[in-house]
């Protein structure tokens, strides 16, 4: 959906606005380690640093949900009563200190049913409104906002408007000419139509490093490059020699020392990035190779398959260092999102 994109195009936007602009995040799924004995939402990271917020972190990020929480609540040894209070104190501090505080939710509006803490049930016991975010479309779109609109009426809250977010450019007069027609039936407005941006969906190589759990073995400089385009290459190294698209990112089994050795080769003309994948790493002998590159290489331990398996189902998160993909966000936000409902 996009949330955390367009929350930051909104977080500047406010700052324009308003003298002071806070930030929280109630439940986050997905946290970071930012001291010895602080865990926080990882968007509580990127917004606190990138915004030089001064609020503490336990009230940026009051409840996070690491693995086997879940367990533990259903267990009952974490209740309700105390992962609620921490968030209204939370929301009470920062708002006290703040002309206006955005509050960012998790997955969509069921996401914490099962620690009784959904986005909806969060947003009524903060007495707060929701603004909601789709993935651009008609049918499937409506489908997810229906479903979502329905829990937060249960709970009384308040839908003040839908953004929908990467709309590809052939849909956008017709999403535009039919998208308020189906929200007139609840009395919403749609408040905007954010572009599809190939430049803010294209993977970096730390978001590889992220979802293989791996580091560079080369080309440190170069975390944040992009890639358009991935090609898996197993096979004849003469096709490979044929075809190229520029800048692109090449997988290969490290086993593959032909292939590798052509695509280190090409870096200035074509190839960007390589993922060396198999069970077994690359050899001594190769890895000493790539090092004397300056391109981006890393060694996944899992087959070819699975790595484009995860590749293709993967969607990178922004982080705090990736600075162009957040100014890109907040000009795209700004340019497509009616703000004078805030």
């Amino acid at each position: 959906m996009g949330k955390t994109t367009l929350c930051l195009g909104l977080m500047a936007a406010l700052k324009k606005k308003y003298a002071t602009v806070g930030f929280l995040k109630p439940v986050g799924q997905y946290h970071v380690q930012v001291d010895s004995c602080t865990r926080v939402d990882k968007d509580a990271l990127l917004f606190k640093e990138y915004f030089q917020l001064n609020t503490t972190w336990a009230h940026m990020s009051p409840v996070i949900i690491p693995s086997g929480f879940t367990r533990r609540f259903l267990d009952n040894e974490v209740s309700e009563e105390s992962m609620l209070k921490r968030i209204k104190e939370a929301y009470k501090e920062t708002t006290s200190r703040h002309a206006y505080t955005l509050v960012e939710g998790t997955g969509h509006v069921g996401v914490g049913s099962i620690i009784n803490l959904n986005n909806a049930k969060v947003a009524a016991e903060l007495g707060l409104d929701v603004i909601l975010i789709a993935s651009a479309g008609l049918g499937s779109a409506f489908d997810e906002l229906a479903l979502n609109i329905a829990m937060s009426q249960q709970y009384g809250v308040k839908v003040k408007g839908v953004i929908l977010n990467r709309v590809q450019d052939d849909k956008r007069e017709m999403i535009l000419n039919y998208f308020p027609k189906v929200l007139k039936q609840w009395g919403i407005p749609l408040m905007g139509c954010v572009p599809f941006s190939p430049f803010l969906s294209h993977p970096t190589m730390k978001d590889f490093e992220v979802l293989f759990n791996t580091n560079l073995l080369s080309g440190h400089k170069h975390h944040y490059r992009r890639f358009s385009h991935i090609r898996l290459v197993a096979g004849s190294l003469d096709a490979f020699r044929t075809e190229a698209t520029s800048g692109e990112l090449v997988i290969t089994p490290a086993s593959r020392e032909d292939i590798i050795t052509e695509a280190l080769r090409r870096h200035s003309k074509a190839v960007g990035g390589i993922i060396l994948t198999s069970r077994h790493p690359p050899q001594d002998s190769v890895v000493k190779m790539i090092q004397e590159v300056d391109m981006p290489v890393l060694y996944a331990p899992l087959c070819s398959y699975d790595a484009m398996k995860m590749i293709t189902s993967f969607i990178g998160k922004i982080r705090t260092e990736d600075t162009q993909k957040i100014e890109q966000a907040i000009k795209l936000f700004e340019s497509h999102v009616d703000m004078g409902v805030f």
